[in-house]
């Protein structure tokens, strides 16, 4: 599978430079990183995750971790937060292989919360709907037209 279609015409559209680039087929974000030779951190990887309020998309790099409880607090949930399984939201992305769904939440009528750390970074990169493509583009791009909440709520597990 290619990047899928949806996401390239949504980027071309909204006249947003980017750069596909196809890679042999892994399933972390981590392994991504590497195949791609791209530092984790600048690596985003997509968590879904569920509220009372619904699913939505939690971004963050590829070599952090989410804190629940910090997660719970920028979201501003009233009941409790938990990550969702690939058998709870495989049917929300239909164009995409299962956990290679890029950070664009508006176009699965999600919202997006991005951590803080990512907006550090110039350029990021991410999954293109398969296990074999990624994009990479400016960080400052992808808020533009994505607009996330963007707010602490990763770390990074190496870093004591």
């Amino acid at each position: 599978m290619a990047v899928i279609k949806s996401l390239k015409k949504f980027l071309e559209e909204r006249k947003v430079k980017f750069e596909a680039k196809r890679h042999k087929e892994v399933y972390t974000a981590q392994e991504i990183a590497a195949a791609t030779h791209t530092p984790g951190d600048s690596m985003a990887k997509v968590v879904v995750a569920k509220a009372k309020e619904g699913f939505f998309l939690a971004v963050l790099p590829a070599s952090f971790r989410v804190d629940l409880k910090q997660l719970k607090s920028a979201v501003g949930s009233a009941g409790s937060i938990s990550i969702a399984t690939e058998k709870e939201f495989k049917a929300l992305f239909p164009d995409c292989e299962v956990g290679a769904m890029p950070p664009f939440g508006s176009l699965y009528n999600l919202p997006v919360i991005a951590d803080k750390s990512l907006a550090e970074d110039e350029v990021i990169a991410f999954n293109a709907g398969s296990h074999t493509d990624i994009i990479r583009m400016k960080f400052a791009d992808y808020k533009s037209v994505e607009k996330p909440r963007i707010a602490p709520f990763a770390f990074n597990p190496d870093i004591k």
